[in-house]
């Protein structure tokens, strides 16, 4: 199969959110509303248009998406920049077959690239890890919600990134409207 990732488009978007919302159906842990938080980043200050990446075919079909968007850690006045991976979204008919791995591995180089730090995480405990990430809890981070500890991970991008972090993860508007 051969699959091309490339920066989602906005004439991409209405297409994108469908895909999301099939990928999410019918997925236990999840509130199916993905693809409306999906809509909610691309309107708002967290979107990082250049970390909104999309796997297509050769028909052009959009298969994956993956999106970073701006978060905050606060603690005690103290606010450290980094990033949300949230949702990475593959078509039911292709899930298992690399293109998350492809779209996170893609995603990870070009958000290092750009120079962010660390890059936060809610998800499958047996699924990230094999991307670097570690529970959050390691460094004193935490949800700002309750989350089973190890679903929550963190990743440093540039190594010693969040030695002297701690505390709450902010997200932007668009995850609680």
């Amino acid at each position: 199969m051969n699959i091309n990732l490339r920066k989602e488009q906005p004439t991409d978007y209405q297409k994108t959110e469908a895909l999301i919302e099939q990928a999410f159906r019918n997925e236990e842990m999840s509130d199916q509303q993905e693809h409306l938080l999906v809509q909610r980043i691309h309107r708002s200050n967290a979107f990082i248009p250049e970390l909104s990446i999309i796997a297509v075919n050769q028909q052009n079909n959009i298969l994956g998406q993956i999106l970073f968007s701006k978060i905050t850690i606060e603690n005690n006045g103290q606010t450290t920049a980094s990033l949300a991976l949230a949702p990475v979204s593959v078509h039911p008919d292709y899930q298992k077959q690399g293109i998350g791995s492809m779209l996170i591995n893609e995603g990870l180089e070009q958000a290092k690239a750009a120079g962010y730090p660390s890059v936060i995480v809610l998800g499958h405990a047996d699924y990230y890890p094999r991307f670097g990430f570690k529970p959050a809890s390691l460094w004193g981070i935490q949800a700002p919600f309750d989350v089973p500890d190890e679903a929550f991970m963190a990743l440093e991008l540039t190594p010693g990134a969040l030695k002297d972090v701690s505390g709450v993860v902010q997200y932007s508007e668009a995850f609680s409207e």
